[in-house]
C-alpha cells in the first residue's frame, strides 16, 4: 500500500507507538474501575487515546489525497533538537542540581532563566531583551503555580542565597 502523506503516517506511528508504551506502563499500577480509579486508570486511558488517535491518522494518511510529491518528510532540524533537549536537561540540573558533581540546587528561577534563555537559541533569531522579559513573566507565573497556589516543595533560589 503506497503512503500518500509520510508526514501524516510518521505522525501517527508516533503517536501509537508512546500511546501504547504509555498504556503498557500503566499496566505496572492498579488500575481500579471507573467508580473507583487506582493509579494506572489515566495513563491507561490517555495511552489508550493517543494510540487510538494515532492509527486513525496513520490510516488517513494512506487513504487520502496529498500533495503531488507525497507530502515527503524534510530534513531533520538538527539545531532546535539539540537546544530544545538541552534547555530540557539543564532546566532539569538546574533545578535539583547534580550531587555527584557537587553541584547544589539552583532552584526554580534560575532555572527557568536558563531553560528560557537556550530554548530561545533554537529560534532563527534571538533578542535578548525579549528573552529576558519572557523569563521574568515565566518565573513569577510559575513561583504564583506551583509554590503559592499549589504549594509545592522545591527550592526557588539557589541555596547559596536562601541557605
Amino acid at each position: 500500500m503506497l503512503i500518500k502523506s509520510q508526514k501524516d503516517f510518521f505522525s501517527g506511528l508516533m503517536f501509537t507507538v508512546v500511546g501504547a508504551a504509555f498504556a503498557y506502563g500503566a499496566t505496572g499500577y492498579s488500575v481500579g474501575s471507573g467508580g473507583r480509579m487506582g493509579p494506572g486508570y489515566f495513563p491507561l486511558l490517555l495511552g489508550v487515546i493517543l494510540a487510538i488517535l494515532g492509527a486513525i491518522i496513520m490510516f488517513k494518511a494512506l487513504i487520502s489525497q496529498a500533495h503531488p510529491d507525497g507530502d515527503k518528510i524534510g530534513k531533520w532540524a538538527w539545531k532546535p533538537l539539540f537546544f530544545i533537549i538541552s534547555a530540557n536537561l539543564l532546566f532539569g540540573v538546574m533545578l535539583g542540581g547534580l550531587p555527584s558533581i557537587g553541584l547544589p540546587p539552583m532552584g526554580l528561577i534560575a532555572g527557568i532563566f536558563a531553560l528560557t534563555i537556550v530554548a530561545s537559541l533554537a529560534g532563527d533569531s534571538f533578542n535578548l531583551k525579549e528573552v529576558l522579559v519572557l523569563s521574568v513573566i515565566l518565573s513569577i507565573g510559575s513561583y504564583a503555580a506551583f509554590i503559592l497556589l499549589l504549594k509545592l516543595q522545591f527550592p526557588v533560589w539557589p541555596t547559596f542565597i536562601a541557605g
